[in-house]
């Protein structure tokens, strides 16, 4: 199978999956990238961050026109991943392979958690009890987790969003993806020479799809419960994760 139809097929998931659930498909483009289309680890986060930001600014201003962006809280959360996410960035191409794929791993499996445990959206504290200091570190993470694996963080964003600064779920998903975009952009700007390697030829056909994939997710998101899509997309992320550990320990 060619690398064209492979990179529109993988799009596609990744799409359906982002639109269907909000966040986290973005976890599936790098080990899509590395064992169906060839790229070393290094090269699927880079190629991963520009299909992140692509899709993430296409969906933010979906969401803006409906009024889901709270901009001022969302950038002031962004911008204490801005510095952690360009370092880890430059750091990314210096980590020895194995590290990265295994550190993708982690974080995988830890996103097919979440995903499987029941939610807790209606749980976050009142708009007042909101902790600035837990914001902008939960940021800072965030920000760091972009730039070194290049996924968007969007299963950890949005519950950080809820829990900590007290966001309705249509708010932090809306404003999640200011963040996500923001920190992606923070480290793409550390990977010029990286970037300048990227196969356009399969990054842009990926993207294409993801961002059409999204629209049908978003559809079949009124069909499916969000309790079986979850469950369904964490099984599946459970054992890339796994599939991807046992290959950086062989």
């Amino acid at each position: 199978m060619s690398a064209l139809i492979l990179a529109l097929i993988a799009g596609a998931v990744v799409g359906l999956a982002l639109g269907a659930l909000g966040g986290g498909g973005s976890v599936l483009a790098v080990p899509a990238l590395i064992y169906l289309l060839g790229f070393t680890p290094a090269a699927a986060t880079t190629a991963s961050l520009i299909i992140v930001t692509a899709t993430s600014l296409t969906a933010l201003y979906a969401h803006a026109r409906t009024g889901n962006v709270r901009w001022r809280a969302g950038a002031l959360f962004a911008a204490a991943g801005l510095l952690p996410a360009a370092a880890a960035g430059a750091a990314a191409s210096r980590l020895p392979q194995p590290v990265l794929t295994a550190a993708f791993a982690a974080v995988a499996a830890l996103a097919a958690v979440k995903m499987l445990r029941p939610s807790r959206a209606d749980t976050g504290p009142a708009a007042g009890e909101a902790q600035p200091a837990k914001a902008a570190g939960t940021g800072a993470g965030l920000g760091a987790l972009t730039g070194l694996l290049g996924v968007g963080g969007g299963f950890l964003a949005v519950p950080a969003l809820v829990t900590v600064l007290a966001f309705e779920m249509q708010a932090a998903v809306g404003t999640s993806l200011l963040v996500i975009s923001t920190n992606s952009l923070a480290s793409l700007s550390t990977r010029g020479a990286t970037t300048a390697g990227v196969n356009w030829a399969v990054i842009g056909p990926f993207t294409g799809a993801a961002i059409l994939g999204a629209w049908d997710g978003k559809r079949l998101a009124a069909k499916v419960t969000g309790t079986l899509l979850q469950r369904t997309f964490a099984v599946v992320l459970l054992a890339v994760a796994a599939f991807m550990l046992i290959d950086a320990l062989t």
